[in-house]
């Protein structure tokens, strides 16, 4: 149907507000709107199908859609979103080519279509500004350029509990959260099916798309009822939040199923809380929840907790804030300082990482102890030595430090932690990086803390695993790197702040020595003015850091915050001055701190 007034007068202010068709003028943009067809279109359903003629370019003025197409491994692959102001199939259709993708309505949406016969008709009595305006949204979508408009779109989300007072209060703390980042509209049913309540206020469904252009988030909550009200929100939502009972059974609801058959089901993001009562010692294995699901993130929450719901919100709304440390002995208890100085500026940990010392330190943080409590367990445990072994797979025999980590740690699984962490550590038989995010927290920091050469490999599956300073000292990349399923997901999503303590030192002898030797290495250990004679654990701490250093480039680049505490002046041994070293890597983070930009935290 062609556009009525007020629906015209809609068309010509979203085209207005567009970085590129906003630059027509005044009589060109009234041509086009009046040349359009207008239509609204349910969440989930598919507008372009790959392979079609190109007959038309589609304009969103509310709603958005989905570009999306089938590998050819048939997975589902996901690109842009395609907003309000912006338009979709220009170049198929100026070029004649065939339609390269899928595109789907994430949620409701008002389109305004301009057929191949209208364009040519326009073209001809404005040929020199529709020719440019149409070859900058081609330009601009090939070179993948950032649109303006899509700064403003609210994320929308869908509150779906699986069990009864499942997300009890929930909506209230995520609504609270949401509201550190941005404007918060929390809608729910109204008795009358015309109206929905914003923030307990009636108000037209018409008013959505004004809502939306006035919140940078929209919040859904429903009863967990398959009925009305439920499809709506779920076609309106971009994310699904399932929330269910910890303790309850772990098998799939009706409600999962049915809306699991609704179009545009597979372009949602999809998340489950698991809500645990308040006095809650650990979570529960997510292993049972993840059984016929294709979830982005499993969340552990106790009911009640400010806490939680905040660092769920940040993670649903991509500030999560990831914190990797890197391996370097003593030098490492410089991340107690900079954690305390994350603490004292209010920057939260939503998910912690670490290699080595930095997986030591990041496991008893994620476990909740405090940062004294993690300097003297630390130290106790560096204490602790170890006996030589006979040298056929490693110098030492690494027993009481497996001892002594199982007692940290008892029989504490990753999962089960509330605060998400990984170790890195090396897979001597893949040549890769393995990330540990599942298991005993225990073997994880036994593995990503066995440098090869001095303590056995830890087994893994029958594969080798060590230090992961061999290729990567500082996980960043692990952080960053996408999980490989059908989602734009990744283990962080938002902020990533690294901590590097492994000084960079060359490693020499003595120019004046012929050859290295037990005897020119001892005198070197005894006396002060002896020849430089590097001993074994040298060569083999240097060989076990060169695959990091010749990574600190890349790490650089991916961290948004990249920490290098001055703690140089202390031996890799030297865990008597933690307190010491620990001091310097808060002076060094506060500094640091007070040179970002807290505003994006």
């Amino acid at each position: 149907m062609q556009p009525s007034d007020s629906r015209h007068a809609r068309v010509i202010d979203v085209l207005r507000s567009s970085s590129v068709f906003g630059s027509l003028s005044h009589d060109v943009l009234q041509a086009l709107a009046g040349a359009m067809t207008l239509s609204s279109v349910p969440g989930g359903q598919t507008i372009i199908r790959e392979g079609e003629a190109a007959g038309s370019i589609v304009f969103v003025i509310s709603g958005g859609l989905r570009v999306s197409r089938l590998g050819a491994d048939g997975q589902l692959l996901l690109y842009n979103q395609i907003q309000p102001g912006q338009s979709i199939g220009e170049l198929a259709m100026i070029l004649g080519h065939k339609r390269a993708q899928d595109v789907t309505a994430v949620r409701d949406s008002r389109l305004a279509t301009l057929s191949r016969n209208a364009y040519e008709s326009l073209l001809q009595r404005f040929p020199l500004e529709l020719a440019q305006v149409f070859l900058k949204a081609v330009y601009d979508r090939m070179r993948n350029a950032p649109d303006p408009a899509e700064q403003g779109l609210a994320q929308t989300f869908v509150l779906l509990p699986l069990h009864a007072d499942a997300s009890q209060t929930l909506a209230q703390d995520l609504g609270l959260a949401f509201a550190k980042h941005g404007r918060v509209a929390h809608l729910r049913a109204a008795a009358d099916e015309r109206h929905l309540l914003l923030n307990d206020v009636p108000v037209p469904r018409e008013a959505l798309a004004q809502i939306e252009e006035a919140h940078e988030f929209i919040l859904y909550e429903t009863s967990g009822e398959d009925c009305a009200w439920t499809r709506f929100a779920f076609r309106q939502a971009d994310q699904l939040i399932f929330v269910a009972q910890a303790d309850a059974a772990a098998k799939l609801m009706p409600m999962e199923l049915a809306l699991g058959q609704e179009p545009g089901y597979g372009l949602k993001r999809r998340h489950l809380v698991l809500n645990h009562r308040p006095a809650c010692a650990q979570a529960v294995s997510p292993a049972p929840w993840l059984q016929g699901r294709d979830l982005e993130r499993i969340y552990p929450v106790r009911h009640g907790s400010l806490a939680d719901a905040a660092r769920l919100a940040r993670f649903l709304s991509g500030n999560a804030v990831g914190v990797v440390l890197g391996g370097g002995g003593a030098r490492g208890f410089a991340h107690l300082g900079v954690l305390r100085a994350l603490q004292e500026r209010a920057i939260p940990v939503d998910l912690i990482a670490g290699n080595s010392m930095g997986a030591l330190i990041a496991a008893q943080f994620a476990l909740g102890a405090d940062l004294p409590t993690i300097l003297q367990a630390t130290q106790v445990f560096a204490a602790g030595g170890e006996w030589l072994n006979l040298p056929l797979v490693s110098l030492l025999r690494g027993r009481r430090v497996e001892r002594d980590l199982q007692r940290m740690f008892g029989e504490r699984q990753i999962e089960q932690l509330w605060r998400p962490f990984f170790a890195a550590a090396c897979n001597l038989s893949t040549g890769s990086t393995e990330v540990l995010d599942s298991g005993p927290l225990w073997k994880a920091v036994l593995a990503s803390n066995s440098p090869a050469g001095l303590l056995p490999p830890v087994l893994h599956a029958g594969e080798l695993l060590v230090d992961g300073a061999i290729l990567e000292n500082v996980p960043v990349q692990a952080m960053r790197m996408r999980l490989g399923t059908p989602l734009e997901r990744r283990r962080g999503n938002g902020l990533i702040i690294a901590i590097d303590v492994d000084v960079r030192a060359n490693l020499r002898a003595d120019p004046a020595l012929a050859r290295l030797s037990a005897g020119s290495t001892l005198k070197s250990m005894l006396f002060k003015h002896a020849p430089v004679s590097p001993g074994i654990a040298d060569i083999l701490y240097s060989a076990g850091h060169i695959g990091g250093l010749n990574q600190r480039a890349r790490a650089i680049a991916q961290a948004d915050h990249y920490l290098e505490p001055p703690v140089g002046e202390y031996g890799l041994m030297a865990y008597g001055r933690g307190a010491d070293i620990a001091e310097i890597g808060y002076r060094y983070a506060m500094e640091k701190i007070g040179q970002w930009d807290l505003h994006k935290l």
